[in-house]
């Protein structure tokens, strides 16, 4: 759902630029009450990961392909406001690198793809384990109804933004039925990703899940007939190495995703593209800005075999993003630990 160049105006544009930097200035603050020592470098990967499973084109409809947005899976593994963050870093590293959604729309992208998907899907996923028994398998099923939701918001905000700042004369009424209904197809391949991801992740270590904190059940005892809450017992000490082997691990799989699996992704154009070429949107689409970058269109330039300039640069995506995404969140980490010994 990268929006390019010239879909949307520049007063709208400029407009969700303002609501986008503003939205990441709250998030800087809020990500210092989210991180911590495990979930610092976790955040890194995760931004990472989301990069690579963007790579991997999921056919959704005759012609028509969709991709992982990511809000949803980042909220629920390090919180809301590390994962407007997450987000915003994956698609600054498309943009400026990739060539992948406009940087005049780079507003545009953020307010949609990581701010809703983020907001709509962490409140979907509160409300549900408040109300679903207290278990993993409750978390991994909010997470799926959080992503399934997350995707046809997103379209409906563009479809918004669209109203407001569209640069083509054409039916929104045409626009928004196409739009959120493929991105309701979209959003079941975004639900199975998260919740696959979110369930392997509580398997080998709930208490790096940021959505999970606080729902474990307490024990209950029976004293005289009755049952009554066991004193709280201390959480098992978990090892420093089994928190690199899952950093490892996940940095390992999103190479992996990136560098080999994307090769067999489809090649259909994603739900955007395809409603935009159907309704004639794409006709005052732009050429991007780094369209002359060696790792524009995801290859890397004077690389003749096509599965390894692909390969290649995912790989170096991946490894940007996480060098990226990490020295963010270690710098918002670092000033939540100064700002406490200043306190």
């Amino acid at each position: 759902m990268h929006v390019p160049d010239g879909f949307i105006d520049a007063p709208v544009s400029a407009a969700t630029g303002v609501v986008a930097a503003g939205a990441i200035a709250v998030s800087l603050r809020g990500a210092r009450r989210e991180l911590d020592e495990r979930t610092a470098p976790l955040a890194g990967l995760v931004a990472a990961f989301i990069f690579a499973v963007q790579m991997l084109n999921f056919p959704v409809a005759a012609g028509t392909s969709g991709h992982l947005l990511g809000g949803a899976l980042a909220a629920i593994l390090v919180g809301p406001y590390t994962g407007v963050l997450c987000v915003s870093v994956v698609l600054l590293m498309q943009g400026i690198l990739f060539a992948d959604g406009g940087l005049t729309a780079l507003g545009v992208n953020i307010t949609d793809m990581a701010i809703t998907t983020t907001v709509v899907a962490y409140a979907v996923f509160r409300g549900l384990v408040k109300i679903l028994p207290r278990t993993r398998r409750s978390i991994t099923a909010a997470s799926f109804t959080a992503a399934l939701l997350s995707v046809p918001a997103a379209a409906l905000v563009f479809t918004l933004l669209y109203a407001l700042g569209g640069t083509t004369d054409v039916s929104l009424g045409k626009v928004a039925g196409a739009m959120i209904g493929v991105h309701v197809l979209i959003g079941v391949g975004e639900a199975a990703i998260t919740a696959l991801t979110v369930g392997a992740v509580i398997a080998v270590r709930p208490d790096l899940v940021y959505g999970a904190r606080g729902l474990e059940q307490r024990l209950k005892l029976r004293v005289n007939g009755e049952l009554v809450d066991a004193a709280p017992q201390l959480a098992p000490v978990r090892s420093s190495t089994s928190h690199r082997k899952v950093w490892i691990t996940g940095l390992a799989a999103s190479l992996l995703l990136a560098g080999f699996v994307s090769f067999y992704a489809s090649s259909n154009p994603d739900g955007l593209e395809k409603v935009a070429a159907d309704q004639g949107i794409d006709r005052t689409a732009k050429e991007h800005a780094s369209a002359d970058s060696p790792l524009a269109d995801y290859g890397v330039r004077d690389v003749e075999d096509t599965r390894l300039s692909g390969g290649l640069a995912g790989v170096i995506g991946v490894g940007v993003t996480v060098v990226a995404g990490t020295g963010v969140f270690w710098a918002v980490r670092r000033r939540r630990t100064a700002s406490s010994q200043a306190a």
